[in-house]
């Protein structure tokens, strides 16, 4: 698997020695950024995405020592090493105390850099077949520390929107991994009834309770020797939690109505679309259990704040639903790329597969038009005849009712499940509940029944 190192970022005010370090981490193979001080360094942060930092400490009027606070704030995930003179020592060691890589006593022999910028380094793992797209700055920054902590066990907690690429992303750091030859388990904690989730995170014995006909391993020891992703950790019931957390502790678990121990060895990532510290603040979630899995937390930007990667990915979704229905050769059209670009993707990537998939339906040509995208959600009725409505609504209301029973056909078409429907609608599973629920309670006030309760 060949490493693609990211660039280095270079920090001196002193123009002759910036130059004299880039020369030699060009030579050495690394590509470079450079800056003249700390405020133009967090401006090309920015804007490129960066594998370490290489600053001086002395520099005006932003010294290294403030921009490695703003890069510890904003960028907590690259390294930095700091170029410093033997007089100021001290803060250097304080620095080191702080989170930074390393320091440079200057002045240093080129060799040392070399191999300090090479301890520590992020770097870009690539390979044949990984399903990642990552042009914008901050993608190629998560998927190089995902990179890095993919070489580690460490339980990582991801983080984001619904529909941002959470399991892309535990996926990728499987494959990048030593467990890579293993499974790679996935359980939504989100869809599995409560009564069914623990037997099905922890197996259960034949006999353990009604219906239980025979003994089942469950997704830990399904996991062994791989990785175990729980998706949607937050929505697990409280009482579950707390026998997680001991799995996770004691890494052994044993099946519901055993009595034998089985050892684990498995790596843990878990995802989550809520703020897990608000769920922690208002009792919701264990805060002990947050602290076991937020050993390595990663955030996953919503698509609106990754613009860079909108047409790669609606390139990419596109050949694949093109030519799963043999049209090949479907191109976007300058108009449908603006069109894509402009939009706000509030449903992420999963709101734009599911435009791709209905603009390749649409498309009357080799060309997908801006119209064939339908992003306002609706047809614009150009060129059918329908009859007039025989009492006539208002454009509101009108919308409401083609939401309600797309919505509707669409949970039909899964056969009820709520997390597939959402899928395919481009929303929460939260979004879906609360609209099922609305519906419930406006059919209920027009039979003059008492809402029905939602569902749990």
């Amino acid at each position: 698997m060949p490493i693609t190192s990211l660039p280095v970022l270079v920090v001196e005010d002193d123009a002759d020695l910036r130059e004299a370090i880039v020369d030699t981490l060009t030579l050495a193979g690394y590509a470079t950024h450079e800056a003249s001080d700390g405020s133009s360094a967090l401006a090309k942060l920015e804007r490129h995405p960066i594998g370490l930092v290489v600053s001086d400490a002395q520099m005006e009027p932003m010294d290294g020592y403030a921009l490695f606070d703003e890069v510890k704030r904003r960028y907590p995930g690259i390294p930095f090493i700091l170029m410093t003179a033997h007089g100021v020592i001290e803060r250097a060691i304080d620095l080191l105390r702080a989170g930074a890589s390393h320091y440079l006593l200057k002045p240093f022999e080129p060799a040392a850099l070399i191999a300090e910028v090479g301890r520590h380094i992020l770097a870009m793992p690539e390979g044949p077949g990984d399903d990642v797209v990552a042009e914008s700055p901050a993608m190629r920054q998560v998927f190089s520390l995902a990179g890095r902590v993919a070489r580690s066990d460490a339980t990582v907690l991801l983080s984001g929107p619904s529909g941002t690429g959470k399991e892309v992303l535990a996926r990728y750091i499987h494959r990048h991994s030593a467990r890579s030859g293993g499974p790679f388990v996935a359980v939504n904690c989100a869809a599995i009834p409560e009564t069914l989730l623990e037997s099905t995170l922890f197996g259960h014995e034949k006999g353990a309770f009604t219906g239980a006909a025979q003994t089942m391993p469950g997704k830990f020891e399904q996991a062994q020797g791989g990785t175990l992703l729980l998706d949607e950790v937050t929505e697990m019931p409280l009482a579950l939690q707390a026998k997680l957390l001991r799995v996770i502790q004691e890494r052994e678990v044993e099946r519901v109505g055993g009595a034998k121990t089985i050892r684990l060895d498995i790596r843990l990532v878990a995802t989550t679309n809520r703020d897990i510290q608000s769920e922690v603040a208002a009792g919701r979630f264990r805060e002990d259990l947050f602290f076991r899995l937020n050993v390595f937390p990663l955030k996953l930007p919503a698509l609106s704040e990754r613009r860079e990667d909108i047409l790669p990915l609606a390139r990419r979704v596109l050949k694949k639903y093109s030519e799963a229905a043999s049209r090949s050769g479907l191109s976007l059209s300058g108009e449908a790329e603006r069109e894509l670009t402009a939009h706000s993707w509030e449903g992420n990537i999963r709101e734009l597969e599911n435009v791709i998939q209905r603009a390749v339906i649409l498309a009357a040509g080799a060309e997908i038009l801006a119209a064939d995208l339908m992003l306002q959600g609706q047809f614009s009725g150009e060129g059918l005849v329908t009859p007039a409505p025989v009492n006539p609504v208002s454009d509101d209301a009108d919308m409401r009712s083609l939401e309600k029973r797309h919505i509707l056909e669409t949970l039909a078409a899964t056969g009820g499940v709520k997390k597939l429907a959402a899928e395919k609608l481009g929303i929460s599973e939260r979004t879906l509940r609360y609209k099922l629920q609305r519906y419930r309670d406006e059919d209920a006030e027009g039979s003059g029944e008492d809402p029905a309760p939602s569902p749990t």
